[in-house]
């Protein structure tokens, strides 16, 4: 339950009800009407803006406005008090009991909690990392874990999510690597081919791929033209790098439902397809583009060639799709890919883009527009760099890729849950610094020790109540209602991670101002979901599980001081009962939240 959700539910009754009575006109705009957290401290537990939303709309003040409203809200069943704050805020405090079932519905849904319907099943394309296969990844494909995490954060809101992988499989980079393998086939035969050429890829992730390509053909590739080995070579190779990728990228939990190629959408004709389909549109044109200032484009030449119309879509020019020489430009393979995206009936795509392709997003975008006729949008988001470092000092190159460090070495260093958090403590288009020695201190100053931490303290509390009180347990079995003894353990020997109170008022037990603070930061995780899967930004949830752990972290720095804030109350078997109760809640939204950003959730530190 939403419970943002429930009261701005009732406040647009209440505008309903107005508007009936005549206090206020009809056909009002309440897009932007929201009940919200508020912005201070000690002011209610909820804030909406209807008064300023309406006041121009109605065109009087915003204090006008919200004394309309404050007599009717206190008359909604959970108010408890109404105030107007500042100029025409209207601060809500609802009745504890709104807090307390609120506990009861986060342990139900476990770790499904926060989730959403506001996608309404719609169908996204998520496109990210689609690195040339040319070798292994490298860390600058790291920071396309946000890509992976925005896919998990839509699933999480409703959409229905396809994350899908182009792969660069066309091209000169291509041919480059088929002569890198061919340089190891030589190898493997025992030639004495001496230094790698210059010019090819010097890395020894090649040196597996040569043996088995002579023990599979022996000498036989050699003694062929160039011509005939090197598509043979060239699919052993793509094939491959594919396979590599494919292992890093489990290695940070990334598993794609769909890997397109660049080359069978060539070969199938969808490239002739899609500027077809702009010409029937008058979308093409053959003309000769104005000189670039500053830097010339590959795809520019001063001559008569095929251009799309990309300037009525919003891009600042035209864009060749096909040189004076017949060869299709970079650009035309991309427009077929898009049109291909389209047809398979996405209502949205996303793509993700390194820094430096930002030139290439409105093209992009007027492609798509063109293609769907408005119908289906596409978002490109840019990620910025990441400065990979040790101790301060850049980290030094690979031995393995020869030129660069790998995805998997740092993963196998750091961890999988390591490596994608921290990736996902910024935004997108911040650039950020990744210290392989800061990111694995246990201290409350790494994001992610300090989240699994209090997941993992969480979890004690449960265990230890489950040693030492047992009998308190008899009050929150588990939701399938089995015994004390089956109920407190999932299948891995662990308490149990949502068990529901059975015994009567235990929740109501939990009365005290810091408990209530707890459960309401909890209760902002469904709110947080939408609002950061609307906007793409799943760094929101990072900094939602860090503010949360800091509140849980808190509450136990209170039982030291205080014993009556202690989970475990030898003498009160309800309020251990509820206590525990929290304690799951609270394990539960962190762990939904780590969840939505590929994170496993711990059980112990060690």
């Amino acid at each position: 339950m939403n419970l943002y959700k429930v009261i701005e539910n009732d406040i647009r009754e209440i505008i309903s009800q107005l508007q009936a009575s005549g206090a206020l006109p009809e056909n009002l705009n309440t897009d932007k009407v929201e009940a919200a957290p508020p912005r201070e401290e000690g002011v209610g537990d909820m804030a909406t803006n209807v008064a300023m939303v309406l006041a121009a709309q109605v065109g009087k003040s915003p204090r006008e406005i919200a004394n309309l409203f404050v007599e009717k809200l206190s008359q909604v069943g959970d108010v408890e008090q109404v105030e107007i704050a500042g100029p025409g805020f209207i601060n809500l405090t609802l009745d504890a009991s709104m807090w307390q079932n609120a506990v009861k519905d986060i342990l139900a849904q476990g770790r499904g909690y926060g989730a959403s319907k506001i996608g309404a099943g719609k169908k996204v394309n998520v496109e990210y990392v689609s690195a040339n296969p040319t070798g292994p990844m490298h860390v600058g494909h790291a920071r396309y874990i946000y890509g992976d995490a925005v896919a998990l954060l839509l699933q999480k809101a409703g959409f229905a999510v396809t994350k899908e992988y182009y792969i660069n499989d066309a091209g000169a980079q291509v041919d480059k690597l088929a002569n890198s393998l061919f340089f190891r086939y030589r190898e493997a035969l025992g030639h004495d081919v001496g230094e790698i050429a210059e010019g090819l890829y010097p890395g020894d992730y090649l040196v597996e791929p040569g043996k088995k390509l002579a023990e599979k053909y022996g000498d036989k590739l050699e003694k062929m033209t160039q011509e005939e080995w090197l598509p043979i070579v060239r699919d052993v190779a793509l094939e491959s790098m594919m396979e590599l990728i494919k292992s890093d990228l489990a290695s940070l939990g990334i598993f794609f439902d769909v890997f397109s190629s660049e080359r069978a959408i060539t070969a199938a004709g969808k490239v002739q397809q899609a500027i077809d389909d702009l010409k029937a549109k008058n979308l093409i044109y053959t003309g000769v583009l104005e000189a670039p200032k500053g830097k010339t484009p590959d795809d520019w030449e001063a001559r008569p060639q095929m251009l799309f119309r990309a300037t009525e879509f919003g891009d600042d020019l035209d864009r060749p799709v096909q040189k004076s020489d017949g060869s299709w430009t970079y650009f035309a393979p991309d427009i077929a890919y898009q049109r291909d995206k389209i047809e398979r009936g996405f209502d949205q795509l996303i793509m993700l883009l390194g820094v430096d392709h930002g030139g290439y997003v409105k093209r992009l975008k007027a492609a798509v527009n063109a293609l769907s006729g408005g119908r289906v949008p596409l978002e490109v988001k840019l990620c910025q760099l990441v400065k990979f470092m040790r101790a301060g000092e850049p980290l030094k190159m690979s031995k393995r890729a020869g030129t660069f460090v790998t995805v998997r070495e740092v993963v196998d260093e750091v961890g999988k849950d390591v490596f994608r958090f921290i990736m996902l403590t910024r935004k997108n288009d911040v650039p950020l610094d990744f210290d392989l020695v800061k990111v694995t201190e246990q201290s409350k100053d790494n994001p992610v020790f300090y989240v699994q931490y209090a997941h993992a303290r969480a979890r004690s509390v449960l265990r230890t109540i489950a040693e030492q009180m047992p009998e308190a347990f008899a009050l929150i079995p588990s939701p399938s209602g089995r015994g004390q003894g089956e109920g407190l353990s999932d299948t891995d020997g662990s308490p149990h991670p949502n068990p529901l109170p059975r015994g009567e008022g235990v929740l109501s037990r939990l009365t005290h101002p810091a408990e209530i603070k707890l459960i309401r930061l909890m209760c902002q995780m469904p709110r947080l979901i939408e609002s950061a899967a609307l906007a793409c930004e799943p760094h929101r949830v990072a900094f939602y599980a860090q503010e949360l752990a800091a509140g849980f972290h808190g509450f136990w720095a209170l039982g030291n001081e205080e014993l009556g804030l202690r989970f475990l109350i030898k003498d009160d078997i309800k309020l251990t009962a509820a206590r525990a109760a929290l304690a799951s809640a609270v394990s539960q939204v962190i762990a939904s939240s780590l969840l939505v950003l590929g994170v496993d959730p711990v059980e112990e530190m060690r």
